[in-house]
């Protein structure tokens, strides 16, 4: 498994709960754009419409081997490929639990190009802080302990 794309955001923003790994429709242009890990997938959510699941904001800039304009749409929303039995289970939890379905990473496995999805609930500000502060202890303690070493 070769992780191309990583959403740090959603890990800084959100209590990710549970995670499920997904198809995404793409076009020919775009595989070769991901595959050169040009994307962006900060902000992009999942929408679930009609027992179909759609990526919204997920940016994959246009293949341009020889700065020849591209056909495909950078921001266009993208089908996720998942069974109805596995929607129908995502719809009910993000319901019932008022969860956000988000983008984790997009990573090749088997050849084919896949999305990692997480359910999270919205940290509050308190929650941020707390992680921000338990990071900067992590890389105070780390520097400590080099310099031990020396």
């Amino acid at each position: 498994m070769k992780i191309l794309l990583k959403n740090k955001r959603a890990f800084f923003d959100y209590e990710i709960l549970e995670t499920f790994k997904a198809g995404i429709f793409l076009a020919g242009k775009e595989v070769k754009s991901l595959k050169n890990k040009r994307g962006k997938l900060e902000g992009s959510y999942a929408h679930i419409q009609k027992e179909e699941i759609y990526l919204i904001n997920f940016s994959i800039p246009v293949y341009q081997p020889k700065n020849i304009l591209g056909q495909v749409e950078s921001d266009r929303t993208r089908k996720i490929l998942l069974t109805k039995k596995e929607i129908k289970s995502l719809l009910g939890k993000i319901k019932e639990k008022k969860l956000t379905l988000l983008p984790l990473n997009v990573f090749i496995e088997k050849g084919k190009i896949k999305v990692e999805l997480g359910l999270g609930k919205g940290k509050r500000n308190i929650d941020k802080r707390e992680t921000i502060k338990k990071r900067e202890s992590d890389i105070e303690m780390e520097r400590a302990m080099k310099k031990m070493s020396f």
